[in-house]
């Protein structure tokens, strides 16, 4: 590889990190444009041809081209002249579904579809641009993120609550450190859980061969632990309503520990649920499934009930919120299914 290189430079000369990879240990030799399409969302490959063809894709602080072959302990990086997006925050009027409001916090219901906050291929539209048009002067978190404890995925809707001082973000934070602070989400999932209730216990990390995808890991040999404890609320055949309580908050917690027991929440694509994974072969049948997925185009997950201390007045605050309709009218339409097909 050539030693002298020419860094492509901004007016300042800086360049602004917008990813950065470090290829495992049991890295495959994989051409770098392959291999970054397993970590970046919404990237295609022809755009990560053109990122390294335009001097972008650096491995180990070289520059290289597509055809680079990413091996084991490569440390990968994609740089471009101007900051990543999420740092360029703009106000955005978005209406709020405030559920309450003081001084120091707020908790919001957050619709199915938004997007929590500013990342690749998401930069506006964002709950963090609407929290910014509604409130100055937001308290950043250790990821730079104003307001945000934590975080619910764009297609599960819910319950989050927001910090609006450096006090407040710190008490909560130790919170849900802490795992005193009370999450409670209402799921549909494929096939029936012959438990009345349980608890799901495996590390959660990247799943190492898709990035986008989170993987549990049960001897613990990689991620974070994870806890998930589970209450079947309704058996509707194929499919079954359940309660999940969050003892930890990892990213897809519980639509991976789910997955994990065999049980992959409908509609969710990412892990499979779009498919049909439990039922008869009647074209009937698949035709009720496919009809009821157009009713609920997402996974069935919904952030139920939220409760913590409040960071003030010590009182203890719990919120509770509606299924939203899109999803009830999926569990509606499985009870009218099972009920025609018991009859």
């Amino acid at each position: 590889m050539e030693e002298n290189i020419v860094q492509p430079e901004n007016e300042d000369g800086e360049l602004f990190e917008h990813h950065r990879v470090v290829a495992s240990k049991g890295q495959e030799p994989l051409r770098v444009d392959k291999f970054l399409m397993n970590f970046i969302e919404n990237a295609t490959r022809n755009k990560i041809q053109q990122s390294a063809k335009d001097g972008h894709v650096w491995v180990n602080d070289q520059i290289v081209k597509s055809n680079y072959k990413v091996k084991a302990g490569d440390e990968v990086k994609v740089l471009f002249e101007h900051p990543p997006h999420e740092f360029l925050l703009v106000p955005e009027d978005i209406p709020l579904d405030i559920v309450y409001e003081d001084d120091v916090l707020m908790v919001v219901n957050k619709p199915a579809g938004m997007v929590v906050h500013p990342g690749h291929g998401n930069y506006s539209g964002t709950l963090i641009n609407a929290l910014i048009f509604h409130t100055d002067n937001l308290p950043a978190n250790s990821n730079e993120r104003p307001g945000l404890v934590h975080r619910i995925d764009k297609d599960t809707s819910g319950l989050l609550v927001v910090a609006k001082t450096e006090a407040a973000m710190t008490h909560l934070a130790k919170q849900f450190f802490d795992k005193t602070s009370e999450r409670e989400y209402v799921a549909l999932v494929w096939g029936n859980i012959e438990e009345d209730e349980g608890t799901v216990v495996g590390h959660v990390g990247r799943n190492p061969k898709n990035r986008l995808q989170m993987h549990v890991f049960p001897e613990g040999e990689e991620g974070k632990e994870a806890v998930t404890h589970f209450k079947v609320l309704e058996r509707l055949g194929y499919v079954t309503l359940v309660s999940c309580k969050l003892e930890t908050g990892r990213t897809h917690q519980i639509r991976v520990h789910m997955k994990y027991i065999g049980h992959t929440l409908f509609n969710d694509e990412r892990y499979g649920g779009e498919k049909i994974l439990k039922g008869t072969t009647f074209t009937k049948y698949k035709q009720f499934v496919e009809n009821t997925f157009k009713l609920l185009p997402r996974q069935a997950l919904h952030a139920k009930t939220l409760g913590f201390v409040h960071p003030v007045t010590g009182e203890h605050m719990s919120f509770d919120s509606e299924v939203p309709e899109d999803m009830t009218s999926a569990i509606e339409k499985w009870r009218g299914y099972t009920k025609n097909s018991t009859e």
